[in-house]
């Protein structure tokens, strides 16, 4: 299975899509360092698009559409009644600029893919945007096409991180159920399922001395000495229970539930952010920020993968990847029901 990947970022479904068993033939991403990032990785047998994806034409992918499905996870906001794109329940209309959805579907409709999976955040379910999620559906149908629309929890699909997505799958003329969790969701005795993934496997290989970077330390930071006294697993909130500590304390609710956040080896880690603040956590249980390797590590990215631009940009493409495993259990599903 040949898979054209859009709004590709640094790749994290492409290389999940490649463990499903398709192989990337093109990527297309605007990001310069991203595009870079995907040439590292990729472009021994895949065509690497740093472009607007407005630019392009995917009308030749025709003479592979037998074998071809279409992914990526296109930028989504702002959401707005005035800026539907879609008339008459099924048709295209002038694009949005601000709207991605209706170029990647535009994509679709030009290449005429088997099928095609839409990665998005779960807010897309949300009353103000679901006219969006809605109007997309319905567009697809129109081009032929059978949607499932389902959440998943990367934590749920192997991932040491508890991460939700939202997934519009997209199947020629068939629909199917949506995928299974390999993971335990819950503490029910009847769920039989294994428990979720800790980060402490994960991380333990960029332990060493050799993987430090100047950016991990916290050291006379402003809220260094609370760090170091939150327990693992915890945020904030858990030094107003610390026995003999008479350090600060931060009212409940007032700080964002990230703030000070520190990971516990035996659980799964908060989503990794794109741009944390300076006090964001996932912290490390160490008292120290993650490493590039780590926060890549929890993201489920392969040892040795390729990163291209400064250590914020990593950051960035590394925190708006899509987890690969969860990206893998994902295309895998629908190359199954194809």
């Amino acid at each position: 299975m040949k898979c054209i990947s859009l709004f590709s970022g640094a790749g994290g479904l492409d290389v999940g899509a490649e463990r499903a068993g398709a192989t990337i033939v093109r990527a297309v991403e605007f990001d310069a360092d991203a595009a870079e990032t995907l040439r590292l990785n990729f472009s021994d047998h895949a065509l690497i698009d740093h472009a607007d994806i407005a630019d392009l034409d995917f009308h030749h992918h025709r003479d592979e559409a037998d074998d071809l499905i279409v992914i990526g996870g296109p930028p989504c906001q702002p959401f707005s009644k005035n800026g539907y794109w879609v008339k008459n329940e099924n048709r295209l209309v002038d694009n949005d600029p601000r709207n991605m959805l209706s170029q990647f579907l535009r994509a679709v409709s030009e290449a005429q893919p088997r099928g095609f999976m839409l990665e998005n955040v779960e807010s897309l379910r949300h009353p103000t945007n679901r006219h969006a999620l809605d109007a997309f559906v319905a567009a697809a149908e129109g081009l032929g096409y059978t949607c499932t629309v389902t959440l998943a929890n990367s934590a749920d699909f192997g991932v040491p991180q508890k991460r939700k997505r939202l997934f519009i799958m997209g199947r020629n003329g068939r629909g199917a159920a949506i995928p299974e969790p390999i993971r335990q969701r819950s503490a029910d005795p009847a769920d039989d399922l294994p428990p979720h993934l800790g980060v402490g496997q994960f991380l333990k290989p960029f332990s060493s001395p050799k993987y430090f970077e100047p950016t991990e330390l916290v050291n006379g930071g402003t809220y260094e000495s609370e760090l170091r006294h939150v327990p693992p697993g915890r945020n904030y909130m858990a030094l107003d229970e610390l026995k003999n500590y008479d350090g600060r304390i931060f009212r409940r609710g007032g700080r964002f539930w990230n703030f000070l956040y520190k990971l516990h080896p035996d659980q799964p880690s908060i989503t990794i952010a794109a741009q944390p603040g300076p006090w964001v956590g996932p912290f490390h249980w160490n008292s120290r920020r993650l490493r590039a390797p780590e926060a890549a590590a929890i993201q489920t990215f392969p040892s040795g993968y390729k990163f291209h631009g400064s250590r914020r940009s990593v950051q960035k493409q590394i925190g708006n990847a899509v987890p690969c495993l969860l990206g893998e259990a994902m295309v895998s599903h629908l190359i199954k029901h194809l």
